[in-house]
């Protein structure tokens, strides 16, 4: 009779804390986000990537106008080397290869620069994005907010809960909004000057 007792009353508590657990889960709000979705369409993540190709043309292409110009170079000491003897043809060579040399540092140099600097700005800007995602959740009511893509946490999600494109509106509203406000400043210190 006790071990009935005992029995049932385990079993009580087990469903108890399973039905506990179940009203729990049923209150909790879920989403996931599409971090390489957002990652694409934020209009920060856009500007960031044009002003990083950008710099990047600018600065090969003075890199470029330095390589055009030992290349002249290179054929000019092909063309002058029997005419001025393997003395000079030795000198000039190891100038050139010190020159090559250094065209190829300053490339390297050059593609570490960016990716420092592009590095750095991107690592920022997915900070900014994981607070906003963050306080859109606390705001929202949201339990927990999953994200999906390369290193993805979620193997499958109703599309319901997909709420990439609401952070992504909202982002790209938050990132717009200070530029509207810096074009309409000037316009007021103009007037105000007249």
């Amino acid at each position: 009779m006790k071990k009935t007792i005992v029995a049932f009353a385990i079993a009580f508590s087990l469903f108890s804390c399973n039905k506990e657990e179940q009203v729990k889960t049923a209150t909790e709000k879920t989403a996931y986000v599409n971090t390489v979705e957002l990652m694409e369409k934020y209009t920060e993540s856009k500007d960031l990537q044009a002003k990083y190709k950008q710099k990047g043309e600018t600065m090969g292409r003075e890199l470029d106008q330095q390589v055009k110009r030992f290349q002249e170079e290179a054929q000019n000491f092909q063309r002058n080397a029997q005419a001025n003897g393997p003395e000079w043809a030795q000198r000039k060579g190891a100038e050139l290869q010190k020159r090559e040399q250094e065209l190829t540092y300053a490339q390297q140099s050059m593609m570490r620069q960016l990716q420092d600097e592009s590095g750095v700005e991107m690592d920022s800007m997915k900070s900014r994005m994981k607070k906003f995602i963050q306080d859109y959740g606390k705001k929202n009511g949201y339990t927990y907010i999953y994200g999906t893509g390369e290193a993805s946490t979620i193997l499958y999600g109703k599309d319901g809960l997909d709420i990439t494109d609401k952070i992504l509106k909202e982002l790209n509203d938050k990132y717009k909004a200070p530029a509207k406000e810096e074009e309409k400043a000037p316009a007021t210190t103009e007037a105000e000057k007249k």
